[in-house]
């Protein structure tokens, strides 16, 4: 999620600056705790290195994160801290969150294409009494993931819930 420390703003703004060096290592800076810094030069701030290539099947190198691998990391983990954060917000708990993304490509005359991102969250509850409140709050992330309603790619959703085992005690 995005930290806007005035609320009365409407706008926010993420930069990112991107460095690659032989090998495929990309730098990524970005605004460091709401305070902008020059992105110019990158001994002043904070670089986090992320390997990429292009999938492996296309001539990339074997075990490196594909731009397509961090559209659907990036779906999915803002779908895991906007529900966090609405949790949070209204003090509900859970017992566990796994989330998985998936995405179908479809090849066209001018190349690959997503034809469907599908985000398939399992929520785990202690009693089988909160369905309809868990279901409501996995349906609240999924409209409110600022990165999903970004992309213009039909997305799927299919929430899925598990009441967790009463934990039985052992003599």
């Amino acid at each position: 999620m995005i930290p806007i420390r005035d609320q009365s703003r409407t706008n926010a703004e993420i930069e990112v600056c991107l460095w690659l060096k032989k090998g495929y290592s990309i730098s990524i800076a970005s605004l460091l705790g709401g305070h902008p810094v020059a992105l110019d030069s990158p001994s002043r701030i904070q670089l986090r290195t992320l390997f990429t290539s292009a999938p492996a099947q296309f001539g990339g190198i074997e075990g490196r994160w594909t731009p397509e691998e961090l559209l659907l990391a990036a779906a999915a983990g803002c779908f895991t801290t906007t529900l966090r954060s609405i949790a949070s917000s209204i003090q509900a708990d859970f017992t566990d969150l796994e989330v998985e993304a998936s995405a179908t490509l479809r090849k066209m005359e001018s190349g690959y294409t997503f034809s469907e991102i599908v985000i398939r969250p399992t929520l785990k509850i202690s009693d089988d009494g909160e369905r309809g409140f868990a279901l409501d709050l996995l349906k609240k992330a999924q409209r409110l993931c600022l990165v999903s309603r970004a992309l213009a790619i039909p997305t799927r959703f299919e929430p899925q819930l598990e009441v967790a085992a009463a934990l039985s005690s052992v003599p």
